[in-house]
């Protein structure tokens, strides 16, 4: 992993805070709002307590305040202002709540995280939460790491946070629903996938239904799954496959699975990026493609 990205463009900080470069300089000029250093070869570039400050200027433009009147403010009077919002806010706006989660990825505070989180549970469910907001966030911070905006130090910190909620979810709803025997879901990811997320959203879906959930985890060998086949009443696998395989088609990654397992009728559910344009062509008949994760709760 790289070192925490510590210095940013000023392409990076339009980006990350949703204001446009020229408005950027205009501030500067006018307000002094940000200064810039300068590189060896006059470049200019931005410190993180900038990046963090301007994220701060964009939540409270969101919230009504006027650029003249937080020009007027230090950046310590600037993050304390936004503070006050989000111990009062119900983050009834979206947006609000994507950028005060981005303030505190890029700060790496957990305390941030977790007074918007519990601001937006007192007026939207888990379910809400992480398809209105966690997900466009999460594709936005995706976006972000692959232009080199985001350091992986900062999507790991707050994709791990998510998954911590998920988690206590899973274990408060698996000790208060009664079980459901009829199905036996087993969820792995393939070899080399390491994204999990999806998959252990898709653990809270099954277990608020009743069902019976063994969860594996990453990177599983197919040809392990075969015990499981053998030893779990109505054993129905699921996956996704986001990254991996990504030197065969998923028709052949279904084929594989049927035969690691020495069976055919095991049900597999397949979900993630590479389903969504996958050659359906000679896909075994136990092998679903599910487009989405509301796809998939339908089914259950």
């Amino acid at each position: 992993m790289n070192a925490v990205k510590t210095s940013f463009s000023i392409k990076d900080l339009e980006c990350l805070g949703g204001i446009k470069a020229h408005t950027i300089r205009i501030w500067e000029r006018r307000y002094n709002l940000l200064k810039p250093e300068r590189s060896a070869t006059n470049i200019r570039y931005y410190s993180l307590s900038d990046l963090t400050k301007l994220l701060n200027v964009a939540f409270l433009l969101d919230h009504d305040y006027k650029i003249s009147k937080i020009a007027e403010n230090s950046s310590k009077e600037i993050g304390n202002l936004v503070a006050t919002i989000v111990e009062s806010s119900d983050f009834g706006c979206n947006a609000n709540a994507r950028n005060s989660f981005k303030i505190a990825m890029m700060n790496f505070d957990q305390k941030l995280f977790t007074k918007t989180y519990n601001g937006l549970l007192e007026t939207y469910s888990f379910r809400e939460i992480f398809f209105q907001i966690f997900i466009p966030l999460l594709e936005e911070i995706g976006l972000l790491w692959q232009a080199g905006v985001v350091n992986p130090a900062h999507e790991h910190f707050i994709s791990n946070l998510i998954k911590q909620k998920i988690l206590l979810l899973i274990e408060r709803t698996d000790a208060t629903e009664s079980l459901n025997t009829s199905k036996t879901f087993i969820l792995f990811l393939p070899e080399n996938e390491i994204h999990d997320l999806g998959l252990m959203y898709l653990n809270y879906e099954i277990v608020s239904q009743g069902y019976k959930c063994i969860y594996l985890g990453q990177s599983i060998p197919t040809e392990s799954l075969k015990y499981l086949v053998n030893n779990q009443t109505n054993a129905c696998f699921v996956s996704y496959l986001t990254v991996k395989p990504s030197e065969i088609s998923v028709s052949k990654f279904a084929q594989d699975f049927n035969t690691d397992l020495e069976n055919e009728d095991a049900p597999l559910f397949l979900l993630g990026r590479l389903v969504q344009n996958a050659d359906t062509d000679q896909l075994p008949s136990n092998v679903k493609l599910i487009k989405s994760i509301a796809a998939f709760r339908e089914l259950l």
